[in-house]
């Protein structure tokens, strides 16, 4: 693959430095390799997963979501095929901006965020200021704050410590397993107290955090490929118990799982 200069609208995002950025298109490719920008980044995506890696962590961005990117933030893109709609807006930073436009995360994208986002379908490339769309582009950058509340925990960290790599990585194997903590640390020669300090230090979470959150991204994985009924993906993920799952699921989505698989798709190609 040719370097990201040459291939990638990537380079361009940042010419006119006081522009916002549009940026509609299949991906193309199963991925963008790792760079950053000095604007911010919207990106929304349609028919497909999409992982973002950061330095830190990694992203799961689903359907009806969209991801924020901080500018100077370096990343890369995975999407899970060559056919996903990348919808992109780059948008320039200001003096004294909210806190909000500061950090990473992913978000429920509202009906209000979609229409607008989707009026912009047909742009592409550097938005002037004093331009209508500049103007229409800069509204949706402004009520980000105002209606996207909830930062949604769709991302996991990286462990640095090689030990505990050890074991995440027989944690993404067995995820659709019962993971007995006590049995897992035998198993990599950990007492629990070590084991316990060392998800906290490496990953600022708990191993029943850290197992529940990569359930419910396998669980979003699952259903948006649309092989597996809510039923049957739960039990892939290693719940017996459907209720269980889903007061779980609202607990980290704000929503059951029956109204997030079943939620309006909407999908302006």
């Amino acid at each position: 693959m040719e370097q990201n200069e040459d291939k990638y609208y990537i380079n361009k995002v940042d010419k006119v430095a006081d522009s916002i950025y549009c940026h509609h298109d299949l991906m193309g490719e199963l991925l963008i390799p790792s760079h950053k920008h000095k604007k911010s980044q919207m990106l929304y995506t349609e028919g497909g997963i999409v992982y973002v890696k950061t330095q830190n962590k990694r992203y799961y961005l689903p359907a009806r979501h969209f991801m924020w990117i901080p500018a100077g933030v370096e990343h890369s893109i995975h999407p899970s095929s060559e056919r996903v709609m990348m919808r992109n807006l780059y948008f320039p930073t200001e003096i004294f901006e909210d806190d909000f436009y500061d950090k990473e995360g992913i978000y429920p994208i509202t009906d209000l965020l979609l229409e607008m986002l989707l009026f912009t379908k047909k742009w592409n490339g550097d938005l002037n200021y004093n331009s209508r769309d500049y103007t229409i582009a800069l509204a949706i950058k402004s009520i980000l704050p105002e209606v996207c509340k909830v930062n949604l925990p769709l991302a996991l960290p990286y462990p640095k410590d090689f030990r505990l790599m050890e074991v995440i990585d027989y944690i993404d194997k067995k995820i659709s397993e019962t993971l007995v903590f006590s049995d897992i640390a035998s198993k990599y020669r950990f007492t629990e107290k070590t084991l316990t300090r060392l998800f906290k230090k490496e990953l600022n979470m708990t191993f029943v955090q850290y197992v529940t959150i990569k359930r419910i991204l396998k669980f979003i994985e699952l259903t948006t490929e649309k092989k597996y009924s809510i039923q049957d993906a739960s039990i892939a993920i290693g719940y017996k118990s459907v209720p269980t799952f889903s007061n779980t699921f609202f607990k980290f989505m704000g929503q059951r799982p029956t109204d997030y698989v079943n939620g309006r798709i909407v999908l302006n190609e």
